[in-house]
């Protein structure tokens, strides 16, 4: 795979259209976790994957497989590639001038940087919430609305704006005033106001960069909370610097780091995945014990 920023239309008939449904077939893996007995199935299989921006690798040999309905906490020291990993699995990426993505990200073994692949539903079938919440200017249920309507979707848009709203744990809270401005919402509401934006078209991965960063305490043990509940139905993976709440929140934990060549440059890498009591309670690599203990980074 070799991929830039800019990409042909795609057909909506075009013969590797992503077209896989929920209860496809499931694709066997070890992966270890808490969260279910037995070996789950791969929904992500990421394999060599690099991320450069014009001539500087940002990333680097990325080997990396997320299963279904468990939560994958990626840590590490800034810099190290989190965000750029997070944005190759729904080609977020694709957006960044002078982007290039070598390697393969297959969703259920479909190569999501074929040209065949439609960039737009890709986004819609594996969801995003960013760092800072972004509420569009518009009322709390037409922000709920605006991807079902982009997408197409106009059948019973009251009920599917509710069903976001309780999934994303926001509708008790803002029943009665859906037509006011999502900016009047605080911040750990307006956060999981974009979850619910982003549930409303029923993905089935949930990406999520440093969700928490600029909420306070109460606001982030929310967004724990709606994280555990939504891994039932959902697959997540979520970057964050937060050590307690990797700890707490997710079933397994990607460390990366960064390693400098001989030219001077830092470049990400991945140090080692697995289960997260064992990241934390017994890691594989001096490097991973050294950063989760605190003494480097």
């Amino acid at each position: 795979m070799n991929t830039s920023t800019v990409h042909a239309p795609i057909a909506p008939t075009a013969p590797t259209a992503l077209t896989m449904r929920r209860g496809d077939p499931p694709v066997e893996a070890a992966i270890g976790g808490t969260r279910h007995a037995g070996t789950p199935e791969v929904v992500l299989d990421v394999r060599g994957l690099s991320v450069s921006y014009g001539d500087r690798v940002a990333v680097r040999g990325v080997d990396l497989r997320i299963a279904r309905n468990q939560v994958t906490a990626v840590i590490g020291p800034s810099g190290c590639g989190k965000s750029t990993f997070l944005r190759s699995l729904n080609r977020m990426n694709d957006l960044v001038p002078a982007c290039r993505v070598d390697g393969s990200v297959t969703f259920h073994g479909i190569d999501l940087y074929d040209p065949g692949v439609d960039p737009v539903e890709v986004r819609r079938r594996i969801g995003m919430v960013f760092q800072k919440p972004n509420p569009f200017p518009k009322s709390i249920y037409r922000n709920v609305a605006y991807g079902l309507k982009l997408a197409g979707i106009r059948d019973d848009l009251d009920g599917r704006v509710e069903r976001a709203l309780r999934q994303a744990g926001l509708w008790d809270e803002v029943a009665h005033r859906l037509g006011a401005s999502a900016l009047s919402l605080s911040g750990g509401q307006q956060q999981r106001l974009c979850i619910a934006r982003a549930l409303a078209v029923e993905p089935e991965v949930l990406l999520m960069d440093e969700p928490c960063s600029a909420l306070d305490p109460i606001a982030t043990a929310h967004i724990e909370e709606l994280m555990s509940e939504l891994a039932r139905r959902l697959t997540i993976v979520i970057v964050t610097h937060n050590m307690q709440q990797a700890a707490r929140a997710s079933d397994r934990t990607a460390f990366f780091t960064t390693e400098v060549g001989a030219d001077g440059l830092r470049t990400g890498v991945l140090v080692e995945v697995d289960a997260t009591d064992h990241v934390f309670g017994n890691p594989a690599d001096e490097r991973t014990m050294h950063y989760v203990t605190g003494r480097f980074g």
